[in-house]
């Protein structure tokens, strides 16, 4: 099998340096060794923490990535890096997941990817932002059309 190292990571085996502000260049890519067909890839990230824009408090979350890939897909390290990236940075709920998001289409150009953070109550209340991306022109489109229209 081949080494992953020869497809260019820069972060896998090495000493990890961590970024405390949004860094998504810490993000990489490798090349996807079954497009021949479909299939799910999921991440959960249950210690994303980014904190309240206004207070500075600090907001915590569970972040799922799911996404179909393409040509590319996400390496798990660099991916744990990037959202580390979070931790400092003044960011509302809804703006993590779209920024997560729009990183990922960019890093990845998947057909399909969808975001979820189920972030822990404040105030006494939790919010769940979702967003998500389906390919523009193809099934993977209406895919993520009728995903945001079923969301409960």
């Amino acid at each position: 099998m081949e080494s992953r190292k020869e497809e260019g990571l820069r972060q896998l085996g090495r000493p990890t340096e961590y970024h405390k502000t949004y860094n998504p260049s810490v993000l990489e890519a490798f090349e996807n060794r079954h497009q021949d067909h479909d299939y799910w890839v999921r991440f959960n990230c249950p210690e994303f923490t980014s904190l309240c824009p206004i207070t500075g408090q600090p907001d915590f979350a569970e972040i799922r990535i799911s996404y179909i890939p393409d040509a590319r897909m996400v390496e798990s390290k660099s991916l744990k890096l990037y959202l580390f990236s979070f931790r400092d940075e003044g960011a509302f709920h809804e703006d993590c997941v779209n920024i997560i998001l729009k990183d990922l289409v960019k890093l990845m150009d998947p057909k399909y990817i969808e975001v979820t953070g189920y972030f822990t109550p404040r105030g006494g209340i939790s919010i769940y932002p979702y967003t998500n991306y389906g390919r523009p022109g193809t099934r993977y489109e209406e895919l993520a059309r009728r995903r945001l229209e079923t969301r409960e």
